[in-house]
């Protein structure tokens, strides 16, 4: 069994109690991890606020030089890393990749990117003064990561953040916070400056209204469920914060009469069924065109049916289980509700019958899904794809947008004005196109109820600085 330390103040230590970490797939502990306390939060943010001057100080070069010494111990201990994602989620195999890829290539893109940032002439229109504009490290940030992308979910705060020149704490999931706490290792192993990066997990109001509620530090970000996002934003209100927040969505995916069924077909599937479903970008609603809903809906049971369940390190596995029995149980509500409102199950609805233990889901396909159904206003954050068809353009921009979620939504059609028209129309923070792409360059972000800020990309890096403008009189 796996033990695994706080990591604060450029340090290894275990002050109070241990938190389980549970195999979803197995439903065994395979590690123990130190639980953080209100005083180890409170010691995290007075490291991080001493450790802000002297970072903050860091020349770029220098920082950019300390992020490639930890994306070298990254891809030193890239199998451990890739294990603690394995068994804290029941991942499959394969799955861990992206994890741990997101953390390297993160390091690596912000090391160089913070490089290129100089500071910027300003005109003045009459002149009689020089302007520039720089930009500087914000301050102190206190991180929440969500459970469903353990590794990936904290490359996107660390990389910016430690190129920016802000000290950052870290609170995974108390659900999966065993690949985290490895990456405070790896902090340590290197000898990074105490107070840069701080890793602690522990109870949410104990710990994570602790971080959220001092006056220390200057953002808090966040991925995690809208809910979530307004109780960091209350708790924060103690001070004027910055925030970025990537929260929770409902995309709806449009597949018009000449789209490329199994280009669709794979994409969706490959979406709701990848990560067993547990991704806020999913497509959680499936409209289908009138014309073609029943050919698409055939090739996507099939692809439902052909997905491989399991855990098992050596086999091939496409899916693995939802993250906990609360996961689990509400993910059956959603189905059994739109079945007993009138949906159609086509395949899944239930445990697949080879498991008898974890928390399994089966890939689940249901038909005649309508908009007022739970399983259409809720995020399913599971492997179900609800179907719905349209025979109106207008009327199924509309649905589409009737949301307070705007995160992604997908379009797919081979006519590049209609395909234009919607993008420009649905009200989404990313439109994804007869397909699919996220890369550390792309920014990734939410409008309405789905966010504030963005992650990857330069606009990421610029929430985690602040402008400053120094003017000279001329000739003075």
């Amino acid at each position: 069994m796996l033990q695994k330390k706080l990591y604060i103040n450029g340090q290894l230590q275990s002050t109070g109690e241990a938190v389980s970490v549970v195999n979803p797939a197995t439903e065994a502990v395979v590690a123990e991890v130190a639980a953080g306390s209100k005083a180890d939060a409170l010691a995290a943010l007075d490291s991080a606020a001493a450790a802000f001057p002297m970072w903050a100080a860091t020349s770029v070069q220098d920082r950019a030089e300390w992020m490639l010494k930890l994306r070298d111990a990254v891809v030193a201990n890239e199998d451990h890393l890739r294990d603690c994602v394995h068994l804290e989620m029941g991942k499959p195999w394969a799955a861990t990749a992206d994890d741990y890829q997101m953390l390297v290539d993160s390091l690596e893109y912000y090391a160089g990117l913070i490089t290129e940032i100089s500071p910027e002439a300003l005109k003045d229109n009459e002149g009689t003064h020089a302007h520039t504009l720089y930009r500087e490290p914000l301050g102190v940030v206190g991180a929440f990561l969500a459970w469903n992308f353990p590794l990936l979910n904290l490359a996107y705060k660390i990389g910016p953040a430690m190129a920016a020149g802000c000290p950052i704490i870290i609170k995974p999931s108390s659900l999966t916070p065993l690949s985290a706490y490895a990456v405070g290792e790896l902090c340590e192993g290197i000898g990074l400056p105490a107070g840069v990066v701080s890793i602690l997990a522990g109870d949410n109001k104990e710990v994570g209204d602790t971080i959220s509620a001092s006056t220390i530090p200057s953002m808090l970000t966040l991925i995690g469920s809208t809910p979530v996002g307004l109780h960091v934003m209350r708790t924060g209100a103690t001070s004027i914060k910055r925030y970025s927040m990537e929260l929770g969505g409902n995309a709806p995916a449009i597949i018009f009469p000449d789209a490329d069924l199994d280009v669709a077909a794979d994409t969706i599937c490959g979406l709701k069924y990848a990560n067993s479903g547990q991704i806020c970008v999913t497509p959680n609603r499936v409209i289908m065109h009138e014309d073609i809903a029943e050919a698409l809906t055939q090739k996507i049971v099939e692809r439902a049916n052909a997905v491989k369940v399991g855990f098992d390190k050596s086999s091939d596995i496409d899916m693995g289980p939802v993250m906990d029995k609360r996961s689990w149980v509400r993910i059956h509500g959603l189905v059994q509700d739109a079945i007993e409102n009138g949906a159609q199950l086509l395949a899944g609805g239930n445990r697949p019958d080879a498991f008898t233990t974890g928390h399994y889901y089966a890939p689940t396909v249901l038909d005649k899904v309508t908009p007022d159904m739970r399983v259409s206003q809720e995020e399913i954050f599971g492997p179900v794809i609800g179907l719905q068809t349209f025979s109106d353009n207008a009327e199924v921009l509309e649905r589409a947008n009737d949301t307070d979620a705007g995160l992604t939504a997908y379009v797919f059609t081979q006519d590049t004005y209609l395909a234009e028209d919607f993008a420009q129309k649905l009200r989404f923070g990313e439109i994804q196109i007869n397909g699919v792409k996220y890369a550390i360059h792309l920014p990734h972000c939410g409008i309405k109820q789905s966010g504030v800020g963005a992650d990857c990309s330069p606009i990421a890096l610029e929430e985690y600085l602040a402008p400053k403008r120094v003017s000279r009189a001329i000739g003075a």
